[in-house]
């Protein structure tokens, strides 16, 4: 705004002061220039001291008396200066406050008042900057402009840390609040983390404690309130879509269709959500749920050479992707190429696996033994009974494992046992050593 006028008009205040018996029927008193004072005529005649003999004003033709009754009181006179530049000031600032009111109303970005009301969810892509977010917010109804948002996410550069994924929102937030939503762990919905060696059911372990599955965890990262109500897909609703919907529409990989629609319906997705971090939309359908989660899983399963890895070695994905299970399952990531290796050999010569964990998968328990009855008990998964690889597999693999079976370490072993109380296991050639390696590990209290 241009504050030049304003200024200007101000410019008397700092002006000399006016003469005690300046006229005061000036036409602008206030704005014009003030009169000059000369010196006080000493020759009697009217004249200006040097001047041309000019006359004088009626009140300077006159003898100066101090308290003469033709002046005006020079107190009174200097109050009403005073008052009257005081006024227009006042004045001034009344009317340059209102055009700065005018402007910044004019000027302000829309913006809802109050937390909001109603629920909508909306999703934060990677990548996206504070502006695609705030774009987010206003086409979902959130906040009343982008520019709003902005202005409050300037207020707080913890905006910069929003995560990707889904957020629980109201509908007509103010700016700010909207921002402090966004910062609130709480709003955080449909999160979902899948890691290595979980199931698709939920196991049990041998102190009675239950670790959830893939399904329970996929339930889970559905829930949502909307609109006062919790939404969550359930568990069996996610296993009967698994069931029932055929793969290929479901989106598994093309390189794992023949397997997976030949195995029990209730396990066919068995392996095939990567470890790692998902995010879900609350509120859709279990099959919109599962297609996007598969779609990417097979991204990330592919990104560690999957698929490529089992071309090279003149095997298929999916098979590969069962052994990776096992090699999860079995060992820790340390020993893993050498599980792998004992795992191919084994397979090489047509000798049985004799795993416990394949034997223990469709009790769903997690355990590192077994007992005789479930070992003696006939079974597509009881690799004591059952020569060659279990039909599907038996839980996440991670990309150490994926690595370790793509890749496993050259050896002539033949048997493995966990020995230490870290996990580690001890490798053997021949059934005496494994035997000795058992023993070891009765002693090391390792099982």
């Amino acid at each position: 705004m241009d504050l030049d006028g304003p200024t200007a008009r101000l410019r008397p205040v700092n002006a000399p002061a006016r003469a005690a018996w300046a006229p005061d029927d000036d036409a602008d008193a206030e704005t014009a220039p003030l009169p000059v004072v000369h010196a006080r005529d000493t020759d009697g005649d009217g004249s200006r001291p040097g001047g041309d003999g000019d006359v004088a004003s009626p009140a300077r033709s006159r003898p100066l008396r101090s308290g003469g009754d033709d002046l005006p009181p020079r107190g009174s006179r200097w109050r009403r200066s005073a008052v009257l530049l005081v006024a227009v000031g006042v004045l001034l600032a009344a009317v340059l406050g209102g055009g700065l009111y005018l402007f910044s109303t004019l000027g302000s970005a829309p913006d809802f008042e109050g937390p909001g009301d109603g629920d909508v969810i909306v999703a934060v892509s990677e990548g996206d900057s504070t502006a695609q977010i705030g774009r987010t917010l206003e086409g979902a109804g959130v906040v009343a402009s982008v520019a709003a948002f902005l202005d409050a996410a300037a207020e707080d550069e913890r905006i910069l840390t929003v995560q990707p994924g889904t957020y629980q929102m109201r509908l007509r937030m103010s700016a700010a609040a909207a921002v402090a939503r966004l910062l609130d762990p709480a709003a955080r919905v449909g999160q979902l983390e899948i890691r290595g060696g979980v199931q698709l059911d939920d196991t049990s372990g041998p102190d009675g404690s239950v670790a959830p599955g893939a399904l329970s965890l996929i339930s889970q990262a559905t829930c949502a309130t909307i609109d006062g109500a919790e939404s969550c897909i359930g568990v069996e609703e996610l296993r009967a879509t698994m069931a029932e919907t055929d793969p290929a529409e479901l989106g598994v990989p093309e390189w794992a269709l023949e397997r997976v629609r030949a195995a029990d319906p209730v396990r066919r997705l068995e392996g095939l959500f990567a470890p790692g971090l998902y995010d879900i939309e609350p509120g859709q359908s279990a099959a919109d749920v599962l297609r996007a989660l598969l779609a990417t899983s097979e991204t990330r399963l592919e990104a560690t050479g999957l698929v490529s890895g089992a071309r090279d070695i003149g095997s298929s994905p999916y098979e590969v992707l069962v052994i990776a299970s096992l090699v999860e399952k079995e060992g820790i990531t340390a020993d893993m190429p050498e599980v792998a290796r004992v795992i191919y050999n084994r397979l090489g010569v047509g000798q049985r696996l004799e795993l416990d964990s394949t034997v223990n998968y469709p009790l769903d328990l997690q355990a590192l033994a077994t007992t005789d009855t479930d070992r003696s008990t006939p079974g597509p998964y009881n690799t004591y009974r059952t020569a060659g690889l279990p039909p599907t597999p038996i839980a996440a693999a991670g990309e150490a494992a994926i690595g370790a079976a793509l890749a496993p370490e050259p050896g002539p072993w033949f048997y493995f046992v966990r020995c230490r109380p870290d996990g580690t296991s001890c490798f053997a050639e021949t059934f005496e050593e494994h035997t000795a390696n058992v023993a070891l590990a009765r002693e090391n209290g390792a099982f």
